[in-house]
C-alpha cells in the first residue's frame, strides 16, 4: 500500500487521492504571489503536528520573511527548522578568480544542504527555490545533473520534498528539465479579471502512480487556513452509487392546483427550472416547495444570489410563510452571497457539504442568473452547474433552479445562455398588463418524468395568499397594450 502524507490542504488531498506520496519529489510551480510558500508551510506544519521533523531550506527568502507569512495566519512554526542560506557568508565572494564563482557557490550550497539534512534528519523538506539553482548552473546539462543528484539524495534518505519554482504564468512547458525529473507537478495560478478580486486556481499536472482528479480547480488563500482548495465536482467520483438513496414520493407544494400542473408534484433527483421575468413569482414558487418539505420534517438549503436573508424572510412572511423557526432549528439552511464573493468551485463544495445530510430533500438556487453574474467566466459557470446538478440528482435531491428572463412585462424573453437542457422540468411564469392590472400566468412547458398540464393558468399572489387559478382561456388573453 502506498503511504501518503497530507499536503496540509484538505481540498488538495482530495484531488490527489489522500495526499503526497511518501518519499516523492513534488514540484510546486507558480508566479510570485500565487501561494507557493504558504502551501509549503502548510505541508511542514502538518508534518510537525504528526511528530515529523520538517526542514525549510531557503535560497530566496529570509527566515524573518517566512515567519512573517506564518504570523499573518496566526501559525506557529515550532518543530520546523528554517535555514536561510541565501546570504551565507561562508560562500565564495564575487572576487573569486581561479574557478567560476557560480561553480563554487553551487558546490558549497550543495554541501551545506547535505550537512543540514544529516544534522536535522527531516521527514519533510521544502527547497525554495529552483530559480537560484538555475542561476548558479552554467548550462542546462549541469542544472539537470544537479536536480538528479538532489532527487537521488532525498530518495536515499526517505525524505518527502517540495521544490518551489517561480514559473511564469501560463507556460506549462517552463523548465522541462525539472518537470521530467520530479514525481509530481502542482501548478498554482493567479489571474486578475477586468473587475473584482483576483481569481486563483490549482492544477495537479502529474503524480506518478496516483489517479488524480486532473484539470483546474478553484482555490483561495484564507487568513488562518492558508491555501484552501475547492475540488471540481465530479458526480461519478463524489457519489457512491452503491449507497441506498430511497427515491420517496413526489415533492409537493401543498397547493393542489400547482401540484396538479406537474402531475402531482416534482420528482426527487430531478432539476426544476422556474423561468420568468422580475416580479412574476419565481422565488415564491420555490419557497412553497421549501416550506412544504420543512413541514414534512425534511431539510432544505437555499442559496440566495439576489436578496438578503432578511429580505427573504420578510417576503415569505408577507405571503403567509413563516420560516424563521425552521432556520433557527437548523432544518432550513440559508446562504446569501455578494457578487465577486466566491468562486464556482467554492460554491459547489458548499452545496455538496449540505447535500451530505441524508435528510436534505430540496436545494434552491436563487437565482442562476445571479450565480452567473458573480463569476467571471459564463462558460465555466454553465459547465460547473451542470456537474453540480448531476451530483444532486445522484443523491436523490430535488433542485429548484430560478432563472430570470430579461425585460419586464414580457418585453424580452431572451436568456443570456441556453439553459433548457439543464431542467428535467420547466415551469414558465409570465406577466402581462390585462384590463388595467398586472396578471401573472404559469404553465409547465416541460417534464421529462410523467404527465403534466399544458394549460396556461393564472398565478395568484396576494398578501397572505398564493394560489393557482383557473385556466386562461382564449377570450381572456387580450391585453390593453
Amino acid at each position: 500500500m502506498i503511504e501518503k502524507l497530507s499536503s496540509g490542504a484538505p481540498g488538495l488531498n482530495k484531488i490527489i487521492q489522500g495526499g503526497i506520496t511518501a518519499g516523492s519529489l513534488t514540484l510546486i510551480q507558480g508566479s510570485p504571489g500565487t501561494g507557493k510558500t504558504t502551501l509549503a508551510l502548510q505541508f511542514l506544519r502538518d508534518g510537525s503536528e504528526k511528530g515529523q521533523t520538517g526542514l525549510y531550506v531557503s535560497l530566496s527568502q529570509t527566515e524573518a520573511e517566512l515567519r512573517k507569512i506564518a504570523a499573518s495566519h496566526g501559525w506557529s512554526l515550532d518543530g520546523i527548522h528554517i535555514v536561510d542560506i541565501s546570504r551565507d557568508h561562508d560562500l565564495p565572494s564575487k572576487a573569486q578568480s581561479i574557478f567560476h564563482t557560480s561553480d563554487l557557490h553551487l558546490d558549497r550550497t550543495r554541501e551545506r544542504i547535505d550537512g543540514l539534512i544529516a544534522a536535522v534528519k527531516p521527514a519533510r523538506l521544502v527547497y525554495d527555490s529552483l530559480l537560484e539553482v538555475r542561476l548558479l548552473t552554467a548550462d542546462q546539462q549541469g542544472y539537470q545533473r544537479e536536480l538528479i543528484g538532489l532527487r537521488q539524495h532525498l530518495q536515499d534518505q526517505g525524505i518527502t520534498a517540495l521544490l518551489l519554482d517561480a514559473a511564469p504564468a501560463g507556460d506549462p512547458h517552463y523548465d522541462t528539465e525539472a518537470r521530467g525529473i520530479v514525481d509530481a507537478i502542482i501548478t498554482l495560478e493567479k489571474t486578475l479579471p477586468e473587475f473584482g478580486r483576483a481569481r486563483r486556481r490549482i492544477e495537479v499536472a502529474k503524480m506518478r502512480g496516483v489517479a488524480i482528479r486532473d484539470g483546474w480547480h478553484d482555490m483561495d488563500i484564507r487568513t488562518g487556513s492558508g491555501v484552501t482548495v475547492f475540488p471540481r465536482t465530479v458526480p461519478s467520483e463524489d457519489v457512491d452509487l452503491k449507497q441506498n438513496f430511497e427515491r420517496g414520493g413526489l415533492v409537493q407544494s401543498g397547493l393542489e392546483r400547482l401540484d396538479g400542473i406537474l402531475g402531482g408534484g416534482m420528482e426527487p433527483g430531478t432539476t426544476t427550472m422556474v423561468v420568468g421575468q422580475t416580479g412574476v413569482g419565481k422565488s415564491t414558487i420555490a419557497s412553497l416547495y421549501a416550506q412544504s418539505a420543512l413541514r414534512r420534517g425534511e431539510k432544505v438549503a437555499l442559496f440566495l444570489f439576489e436578496e438578503r436573508v432578511e429580505t427573504f424572510f420578510r417576503r415569505s412572511e408577507g405571503l403567509g410563510m413563516n420560516l424563521r423557526q425552521d432556520y433557527a432549528d437548523g432544518r432550513l439552511k440559508l446562504y446569501d452571497f455578494n457578487p465577486d464573493e466566491l468562486s464556482a468551485g467554492e460554491f459547489g463544495q458548499m452545496v455538496q457539504k449540505e447535500a451530505e445530510s441524508d435528510e436534505l430533500r430540496v436545494v434552491v438556487i436563487d437565482s442562476f442568473t445571479g450565480y452567473v453574474s458573480a463569476l467571471s467566466n459564463q462558460k465555466q459557470a454553465l459547465f460547473d452547474i451542470q456537474s453540480l446538478l448531476k451530483y444532486l440528482a445522484r443523491r436523490n435531491i430535488l433542485t429548484i433552479l430560478i432563472v430570470a428572463e430579461q425585460g419586464l412585462l414580457g418585453e424580452n424573453r431572451a436568456l443570456p445562455l441556453d439553459l433548457s437542457f439543464l431542467g428535467d422540468t420547466v415551469l414558465l411564469l409570465m406577466i402581462d398588463d390585462y384590463h388595467g392590472r398586472i396578471r401573472r400566468r404559469i404553465v409547465a412547458v416541460k417534464k421529462r418524468h410523467g404527465p403534466h398540464d399544458l394549460n396556461v393558468r393564472e398565478l395568484i399572489i396576494q398578501p397572505g395568499v398564493v394560489d393557482v387559478g383557473e385556466e386562461v382561456t382564449d377570450a381572456s388573453t387580450g391585453s390593453r397594450r
